[in-house]
Order: C-alpha cells, then sequence, then structure tokens
C-alpha cells in the first residue's frame, strides 16, 4: 500500500488551465469607445441660478448668463420664477448663497422648497475671500 498522492495529473491539469487562461483573453474582441471631441461640444455650460438669502429672510436670485442683476422674489413666487429663469433647461443647476449674518435653519427651508418642487441640481455657494464660486 502506498502512503502518497500521486500529484502528477493535478499538476497537468493546473498547466493546461494556465495555458487555456492565458491564450483565451487574446482571442476575444475588445470593444471600442468613442470619446466625444472638442468640437463636438453643442454649447457651452450654463452659469447656475444664484437664490440668495439676506440676512432679513427676503430672497434674490441672479442669472449671470443675462447681465447678473439681482431680482427680488417671494417665497410664493420662489419656483415658478425659477422655472422661468431656467427656460426650459430642467438641469440647469441652482446654487444657494446665504448672507452670513442668515441662520442656517432658512438655507435649509429654501434648500427644501427647492428640492420638493423637482430641482435637482442644488448646491451651496461659498465664498472664499472676494470672490463668489459655487461649491462643486
Amino acid at each position: 500500500m502506498m502512503n502518497q498522492i500521486n500529484v502528477v495529473p493535478y499538476i497537468d491539469v493546473m498547466l493546461v488551465l494556465l495555458v487555456i487562461f492565458m491564450v483565451a483573453p487574446q482571442a476575444t474582441p475588445t470593444g471600442s469607445i468613442e470619446l466625444p471631441s472638442v468640437g463636438q461640444a453643442s454649447q457651452t455650460p450654463a452659469q447656475p441660478i444664484e437664490v440668495m438669502v439676506k440676512a432679513d429672510g427676503k430672497l434674490a436670485l441672479r442669472d449671470r448668463d443675462k447681465g447678473g442683476k439681482e431680482e427680488a422674489v417671494t417665497r410664493d413666487t420662489l419656483v415658478s420664477r425659477l422655472r422661468d429663469m431656467q427656460g426650459g433647461d430642467a438641469n440647469r443647476a441652482l446654487v444657494v448663497a446665504g448672507d452670513k449674518a442668515v441662520r442656517y435653519e432658512e438655507i435649509l427651508r429654501v434648500m427644501d422648497t427647492l428640492q420638493g418642487n423637482g430641482f435637482t441640481r442644488i448646491g451651496l455657494l461659498v465664498q472664499t475671500g472676494q470672490n463668489a464660486k459655487p461649491a462643486r
């Protein structure tokens, strides 16, 4: 009676599998990805619409693509006015900018109102030094 296992057949099987796994990836066709070129961009992305919350709780809107003039709005007319400013582009981003004296609860209320009315691209405007830039 023999106490050892014959490992030669196992080594043969492993070598065959190794050869199969080395050859198989070379035989499969690879997919090609077409990347967009610079010339294919239809238009430049629009600046986000700014929803400003003033220290006294009043709201204002600013569209930098159309001159950047502030327009005072009430909470009741906020959603309808934003839809008008988007001009059918529902994916246009909105940023909420709060005065440094306003409570954060007010900013959250405005964001909740926007999210509850179907606006999905909402961000916060942060100010670094003198320049205001949208948070990404």
